[in-house]
C-alpha cells in the first residue's frame, strides 16, 4: 500500500516539477517582451546593455510577426500581439498539467483564456514596474553614476514625476518610490485578483 502510495506520488511531483519550469521560463520571456516594448515607449537608446539584451533575447520571435502585424504610430505593436499569443498558450498548457487556479481545458473557455492572457501581462507589467522603481532607488543611493542610472530613470519618470509633483520630499527624501511601491502592491492585491476571479466566473 505504502510502495503504490509513493508511486502515485511521484507523477504528482514530476507534474509539480514541470508546471513550475514552464511557468518560469515562459514568465521570464513574457517579462522581457513587456520590457522591449516599455523600452521603446520611453525611447531608450538600443546601445545600453538591458536593451541590447533584450533585443537580441526576442529578436527571433518578434522579426517574423511583424511581417504580418504592423507597428502602429511608431509602436511595435507585434511585440505586443506576441505576448498576448505566449501568455495565452501558457494558460492553456497550464490548464492542461492541472493548475488549481485555471479552469479544465475545453473549448468553451478559451475566451475566457484569452480575457485572462491579458490579466497576466497586466500582471507582469506592474512587476516590472516595481523592479525598475527599486532598481533605481537603490542604485541613486549606492551609485548614482552607474551607466545604467540614465536608463532607469527614463523608465521609472513616467510613475514617480506625477507623484513627486503631489508629494514633496521630507526632509530632502523622496518618498515618490514608496508611493508608487504601495499603489502596484495595491493594484496587485485587490483590482488585478479581482479581475481574474471575474472572467473565470464566465466559464
Amino acid at each position: 500500500m505504502q510502495q503504490s502510495t509513493g508511486a502515485a506520488k511521484h507523477p504528482v511531483m514530476l507534474n509539480q516539477a514541470l508546471h513550475f519550469l514552464i511557468d518560469s521560463i515562459v514568465t521570464l520571456f513574457l517579462i522581457a517582451l513587456l520590457l522591449r516594448v516599455y523600452l521603446q515607449i520611453v525611447r531608450a537608446s538600443a546601445q545600453n546593455p538591458i536593451s541590447h539584451f533584450v533585443i537580441a533575447l526576442t529578436d527571433f520571435a518578434v522579426r517574423p510577426l511583424r511581417r504580418v502585424v504592423p507597428g502602429f504610430r511608431g509602436y511595435d505593436v507585434a511585440t505586443l500581439v506576441l505576448a498576448w499569443l505566449i501568455a495565452f498558450l501558457l494558460l492553456l498548457i497550464l490548464s492542461a498539467l492541472g493548475a488549481r487556479d485555471l479552469p479544465p481545458m475545453n473549448a468553451q473557455v478559451l475566451g475566457v483564456f484569452a480575457l485572462l492572457a491579458l490579466v497576466h501581462l497586466l500582471r507582469l507589467a506592474i512587476y516590472i514596474v516595481i523592479g525598475v522603481v527599486v532598481l533605481q532607488a537603490i542604485l541613486s543611493w549606492v551609485n548614482p553614476y552607474s551607466p545604467l542610472a540614465p536608463l532607469l530613470n527614463s523608465l521609472s519618470r513616467p510613475f514617480l514625476r506625477p507623484v513627486q509633483r503631489v508629494v514633496p520630499p521630507v526632509a530632502n527624501v523622496d518618498l515618490s518610490p514608496l508611493i508608487v511601491l504601495l499603489i502596484c502592491q495595491l493594484l496587485l492585491i485587490v483590482p488585478v485578483p479581482f479581475l481574474e476571479r471575474a472572467i473565470i466566473g464566465l466559464s
